[in-house]
């Protein structure tokens, strides 16, 4: 687990440099406190020691070649890529429900998975590609969703600069709720259409008897 002192140090050796390489990774699953370095960056930005524009297309950069990279991997990747990524049990609960996101909320779901459900964020775009969603249609949707998360987290780290570690534990708390709200309402959704669908087909045989 990287600490925020590391951030810290990262941050004032190689500034802009890491806040593109950490968002940039993240959106490729790997288990990066990309959102902390935003904060930070923010912080650093206000104190004079980065600039905030350097900061913010930093992260916005990469970010946005974060997912089109995760696109990719699904969409020449296939069926063969999701099954290689979802080689651990929980790694494929989570692909599973990045899957149930896509197919109910489409492009939709791209947007808010980029910032309102951070965590489905790289899945979402495996997933995306892998199902064939449009890349345009993708690709917009996923450009908004960044322009916001980048504007959230580098503006809330320029705005609160002395309560960043506060900050980010509030965010996360935040972030993880809407996740679970997300994924539940995704998931009731699901089992009242099977149950439709199930009803729909005895109804059915029914009828075959009846007649």
């Amino acid at each position: 687990m990287i600490t925020t002192d590391a951030i810290f140090a990262l941050l004032l050796d190689y500034g802009p440099v890491v806040v593109f390489l950490s968002a940039f990774l993240s959106c490729l699953a790997l288990p990066i406190p990309t959102s902390l370095m935003m904060l930070a960056g923010g912080a650093f930005a206000a104190a004079g020691d980065l600039s905030l524009v350097y900061v913010m297309l930093s992260a916005f950069v990469g970010a946005v070649i974060g997912d089109q990279t995760g696109y990719a991997i699904g969409r020449y990747g296939g069926a063969s890529a999701l099954q290689w990524l979802a080689r651990t049990p929980a790694k494929r609960t989570i692909l599973e429900r990045a899957r149930a996101f896509v197919d109910k909320y489409g492009g939709t779901g791209v947007f808010l998975s980029t910032w309102a459900v951070a965590p489905l964020g790289p899945w979402v775009n495996f997933v995306a590609g892998a199902t064939g969603l449009g890349w345009v249609r993708f690709a917009v949707w996923d450009i908004l969703g960044e322009t916001i998360w980048v504007s959230l987290y580098v503006g809330l780290g320029y705005g609160f600069a002395s309560r960043i570690e506060s900050l980010a534990a509030l965010l996360g708390n935040i972030a993880g709720l809407l996740v679970a709200v997300i994924v539940a309402v995704v998931m009731l959704v699901w089992i009242r259409a099977v149950l439709k669908a199930k009803d729909a087909q005895e109804a059915l045989k029914s009828d075959a008897l009846s007649r």
